[in-house]
């Protein structure tokens, strides 16, 4: 099991996320825990291993949608804590602009804060999930000075 830190796996996932699925990738190496950044946007200058385009030892981050975090997320959300309007928000993640179009909805009822702890934990579980099933251990960042 390869040692990577929190920060660091958290950081490229958000690269990763920050865009449509494929725009922005990160690769962990499970040899060395190191971290490798693409982008279809803005390429790097970023040396690559040799073996990088041959060897099963990269793995991508996925994306937050491969990791059920998306559009599930939010309506099973939707679901627990605004039950008579879940057809409203089903509505909503059918056209583009979705979740600045639920957060707005979320704000006006009040709910906005206890949606961003839903994410954030749901988030961090299939993080460490992730993590786990695929041979990385996530260290905190003062355990990190120590790999």
């Amino acid at each position: 099991m390869v040692a990577v830190s929190r920060y660091d796996i958290e950081l490229a996932f958000a690269f990763v996320n920050s865009d449509a699925p494929m725009m922005h990738q990160a690769y962990v190496s499970l040899d060395t825990g190191q971290i490798y950044w693409f982008s279809e946007l803005n390429p790097t200058e970023q040396e690559l291993p040799g073996d990088f385009e041959t060897s099963d030892r990269y793995i991508a981050l996925p994306h937050k949608n491969t990791l059920g975090l998306g559009r599930n997320l939010a309506l099973s959300f939707a679901e627990d804590e605004l039950p008579n309007r879940y057809r409203e928000v089903v509505a909503i993640f059918h056209r583009k602009g979705a979740y600045h179009r639920f957060k707005s909805l979320l704000a006006s009822v009040g709910l906005l804060d206890k949606w961003y702890k839903f994410e954030e934990a749901a988030l961090d579980k299939a993080l460490q999930d992730w993590c786990a099933e695929n041979g990385i251990q996530i260290v905190e960042a003062n355990d990190a000075e120590h790999l």
